[in-house]
């Protein structure tokens, strides 16, 4: 899988639409050997949820192009390829798994990160750990998952209103999302089987704070796209 991270070397390298442009045939290689990737890593983790082997890896696959309106950073691309494997495709919900490789950056994330302009979806999962915060303290402690893990999220300076301002996991009430990140080197993925044995081992070691994270997000319904 070479082809992987040469490619996006270069891209991170020389980031503009010319050496992209010059570059198409490396890309489309890199694109299809990640694309493959992904696909093992599913067949992988559809031993324990079927439901995921009937995804199809291209759905869940973000472009390398990035939106620069409001950036300034020009650079045209991402020099990432980044995939969400989740029964809801790209979308956050459900929370799902999330493979990221970048040169020098690369990580295996799961949980749930809250982008702008959803803050609904914080409040959500703040009223079900309201009701049921001591089981994601459990989990969040359990020494196997501390051991790989530990819970990211942007939090506010005080416990959030309408809460208790002495409620037993107080901490985890104030996080805005609640994810995880596992980085791995580039050397990684050097060894495709050994790779794909890892991915499974660090996405199945997130399930209980998936499994969580579904309850709590039940019922909450992401806005319709576009008018």
């Amino acid at each position: 899988m070479s082809e992987i991270m040469t490619f996006l070397s270069g891209l991170k390298a020389n980031n503009t639409l010319d050496w992209m442009h010059d570059h198409r045939a490396e890309y489309r290689a890199a694109r299809g050997s990640f694309v493959a990737l992904v696909q093992d890593i599913i067949g992988e983790l559809a031993r324990e949820e079927p439901e995921l082997g009937l995804l199809n890896p291209g759905d869940l696959i973000s472009r390398l192009n990035r939106d620069t309106r409001f950036s300034k950073d020009k650079s045209p691309y991402n020099p990432a390829f980044r995939a969400h494997i989740s029964t809801g495709g790209k979308a956050p919900i459900p929370v799902g798994y999330y493979l990221n490789v970048t040169p020098g950056g690369s990580f295996f994330g799961g949980g749930l990160f809250v982008p702008p302009g959803l803050t609904a979806m914080t409040g959500h999962v703040r009223e079900y750990i309201a009701g049921h915060g001591g089981e994601l303290e459990e989990i969040v402690t359990d020494p196997a998952f501390a051991a790989e893990f530990s819970l990211l999220g942007e939090k506010l300076r005080k416990i959030p209103r309408g809460y208790p301002q002495d409620f037993p996991q107080g901490e985890l009430l104030k996080m805005k999302s609640w994810y995880l990140e596992r980085p791995f080197p580039d050397e990684a993925l050097e060894d495709r089987e050994r790779f794909v044995a890892l991915a499974a081992e660090k996405f199945r070691a997130m399930r209980p704070l998936h499994a969580y994270l579904n309850r709590a997000l039940q019922g909450f319904r992401l806005p319709e796209r576009g008018g």
